[in-house]
């Protein structure tokens, strides 16, 4: 359907005698002016610079207008500023600022190559969707599609640019493992229904280290949520220790990860430990009859929750290989018992039981944050083409453009009122600013709106990041 706006104004409601229209001729105006800061933090870290590495270009150099780099960082910058599909890239490839943010050298697109993309500076949708749907057997006798992600080289990419953000190495670090549900609504490959769920998704696996993504791997749902998790804490646990042989390792979960294989391993690595959360059972139950009793009996004379804690040795009659720590949290509330499991090789060293439960275990939830974060406003859950490996490449993108974020947060709103401000905050607050872009020969001018609020704001944040690093200054 062709919309009125295109091609005359719209006419609103009047102000006093005068009429107001609107339509979209405005020119170089962007909508997206706070990007300049992604593209300090990009300059400062090369996250995107970084990922171009792992990606093969079998094209002929001669032939193309956009280098996989300014391919990537058009659709991961886009993805920062909340465009998720390629059809909007339709529009945004004339957005002379996303250009730039996209490094290239004239934001216009007077120097392409066809007649016909003179004026445009950035790619379109289908051949972004080249760059998505290219098979990892492609060479350059292909046809069409010939950027080949190397999968292997990304995984090692995450685990590097995490290093890479500490001057020196922490004593401890904690590596939070978890897996969630990614909703999927066609006829993708690997689609499965999930009981738990209750509907058809993939079950991606994650790992962080505080705001750091270190594995984003997406798989079917038709596994346990623990598959395939102890491999690549391995392999991740093995490259940390190539940088930081002396780091001392802390892996912590939920009961979907309480499984031998993955404590067993843990155990017979120096400076491993683990924290895990364990299912309840009756022979559990029963364990802390007494502990439950004290707590209810606290819980009659104050009427407020009461929670007593105990630590045990414990073994399953066949899954374990071995008696394990557990802490028992025997917890009641007016609406009842509350009994929760752990289960650690952390020693007493380390903490009582109420420490290690109240002040380790339950941190965890923050890194439920971090995902929540990547799929509501980072479109992490945009796994909608039919394939696996492209669904997969989907979920990259994401992480790619939640580490710029993350590191803007980190750096650039350090010590301000925004420091712990979500995705969707800093976006709709920062990154979304109204700008007349003017380019000449020497320069881009991105003129944004005197009314915009939080100016102060944005300057600090600049200081902040070269301050952080000096060499942008």
């Amino acid at each position: 359907m062709h919309t009125e706006c295109n091609s005359q104004g719209v006419l609103f409601q009047g102000l006093c005698a005068k009429k107001i229209t609107a339509d979209f001729k405005g020119g170089s105006i962007t909508s997206d002016a706070g990007g300049l800061l992604l593209a300090e933090i990009e300059r400062a870290r090369g996250f995107i610079k970084e990922f171009s590495q792992c990606f093969a270009d079998h094209r002929d150099p001669v032939r193309i207008d956009h280098s996989v780099k300014e391919l990537l960082s058009q659709r991961v910058m886009a993805i920062a500023l909340g465009y998720e599909d390629l059809n909007d890239h339709d529009r945004l490839r004339s957005d002379p600022l996303l250009a730039a943010l996209s490094g290239k050298s004239d934001p216009q697109g007077r120097d392409r190559r066809c007649a016909r993309d003179r004026g445009v500076a950035l790619a379109g949708k289908s051949t972004l969707n080249r760059l998505e749907l290219t098979a990892a057997e492609a060479d350059p006798s292909s046809r069409y599609k010939k950027i080949v992600c190397d999968e292997k080289r990304v995984e090692r990419y995450f685990v590097q640019m995490f290093l890479d953000s500490y001057d020196k190495a922490p004593e401890e670090i904690i590596l939070d493992i978890d897996a969630t549900d990614d909703v999927i609504y066609g006829n993708q490959e690997g689609r499965f229904f999930h009981g738990y769920y209750d509907h058809y998704c993939y079950l991606p696996l994650y790992i962080f280290c505080g705001e750091h993504p270190l594995v984003a791997v997406l798989r079917t749902s038709d596994r346990d949520a623990a598959s395939g998790s102890k491999q690549h804490l391995e392999r991740v646990i093995h490259q940390i220790r190539n940088r930081w042989p002396r780091v001392r390792i802390l892996v912590r979960g939920d009961s979907g990860f309480c499984r031998d294989e993955i404590m067993s391993w843990c155990e017979s690595q120096q400076n491993v430990f683990f924290i895990l959360g364990m299912a309840r059972n009756q022979r559990l139950r029963r364990m802390i009859g007494k502990a439950m009793g004290k707590a209810q009996r606290r819980f009659g004379t104050t009427g407020k929750p009461a929670r007593v804690f105990r630590t045990f040795a414990y073994r399953t009659h066949k899954s374990w290989s071995r008696k394990r720590k557990v802490v028992a949290k025997a917890e009641y509330l007016p609406k009842g018992e509350n009994a929760r499991f752990i289960v650690t090789n952390l020693s007493h060293s380390h903490g009582s039981g109420r420490y290690l439960y109240e002040k380790i275990y339950c941190a965890r939830g923050d890194m439920e944050n971090r995902i929540k974060e990547q799929q509501l406003w980072l479109f992490a859950d945009r796994t909608s083409t039919a394939q696996m490996r492209s669904n997969q490449l989907r979920l990259w993108f994401s992480t790619v453009a939640y580490m710029l974020v993350a590191e803007l947060r980190r750096v650039g709103l350090k010590g301000t009122r925004m420091a712990k401000a979500q995705a969707g905050t800093i976006r709709n607050r920062l990154l979304k600013i109204g700008a007349l872009v003017k380019v000449s020969v020497r320069r881009v001018l991105v003129s944004m709106s005197s009314a915009f609020p939080l100016a102060d704001l944005f300057l600090r944040i600049i200081h902040n990041i070269r301050a952080q690093y000096p060499l942008l200054a």
